[in-house]
């Protein structure tokens, strides 16, 4: 089972801190410390705000994504239980964007420009700080722990705890 990142609606406060910990992450640059136009802040997860509830909105690592089966150029793979983007084969369809059932792949411009003279645009979308972060780094900066990193081990455990309950619950009450 892949990992993903789950957010408790709940605790989370919208103080965006997961946005700003994943560019920090994914630029590998101090980016308070250089020209502000130097830099894509483009964050890999959304913050999804409201009057009654706030959360950031990430990649499930789906087991067979929709995304993937929806790119027609070959930009989506899954290497170790983590669903990918290549930049470099991505031309900005957004056919992953609709095909996402969690709304958790969007189309970002990048400061690449093309022969055309527009800005070239790509799928963008959480990867878990693989190879960037010991650790999504959003899970460790948010100053709530509304994020958690759920594992398959997490995932058995909520399912067990699920149908124990269930279970207890279906029989009467002693009198």
């Amino acid at each position: 089972m892949n990992s993903f990142v789950q957010a408790t609606p709940l605790c989370c406060i919208g103080c965006r801190t997961c946005l700003i910990s994943c560019v920090v992450a994914h630029e590998g640059k101090r980016i308070f410390e250089i020209d502000p136009d130097g830099y894509d802040f483009n964050p890999r997860l959304f913050m999804v705000k409201t009057a009654r509830v706030s959360a950031p909105v990430h990649c499930r690592h789906c087991e067979n994504p929709a995304c993937k089966a929806s790119c027609t150029s070959g930009a989506i793979l899954v290497k170790d239980n983590v669903v990918f983007i290549d930049t470099k084969k991505c031309i900005g369809c957004k056919n992953c964007s609709i095909a996402c059932p969690f709304g958790a792949v969007e189309v970002v411009e990048t400061a690449e420009v093309q022969r055309d003279g527009t800005l070239r645009k790509v799928a963008n979308k959480c990867d878990l700080c693989v190879g960037v972060a010991d650790s999504p780094s959003c899970v460790k900066v948010c100053p709530t722990a509304a994020l958690k990193l759920v594992t398959e081990n997490d995932f058995s455990e909520g399912v067990t705890d699920k149908r124990e309950a269930a279970a207890a619950a279906s029989v009467p009450a002693a009198v």
